[in-house]
């Protein structure tokens, strides 16, 4: 499978945006799928993860404001994140986890930049 990540740009605090990271290469519905991000300095950090519909995790300071969701069908991830803040700064990444194989994968970041 590979992942293409986008959605990321510069957005005011309090904002919104989405960000989609299509499959290709495989059906999107094999894997666990997940975002993570890394903020300047800062080490890799969970943002969210889907197993399924009804089964998914978030980061602590994203609960409330973030969510993730897929439409296997477009073979596509999605997170929609709301009242963007400056610590929201980083690169995002999606990874696909399949668990049965025992491999993950990870696309390229897009960059989300959040301005005070």
């Amino acid at each position: 499978v590979q992942l293409q990540a986008s959605g990321g740009g510069l957005v005011q605090t309090g904002g919104s945006l989405r960000l989609s990271c299509v499959a290709s290469g495989s059906l999107l519905s094999l894997y666990t799928m997940g975002w993570y991000r890394r903020a300047p300095g800062k080490t890799l950090e969970l943002v969210a993860t889907i197993a399924d519909a009804s089964s998914t995790t978030y980061g602590d300071s994203m609960k409330g404001r973030f969510t993730i969701s897929r439409d296997n069908a477009k073979n596509t991830v999605y997170l929609q994140m709301n009242s963007l803040q400056p610590e929201d700064t980083a690169v995002y990444y999606c990874k696909a986890v399949r668990i049965s194989r025992g491999f993950e994968v990870w696309g390229q970041g897009t960059l989300v930049t959040v301005s005070s």
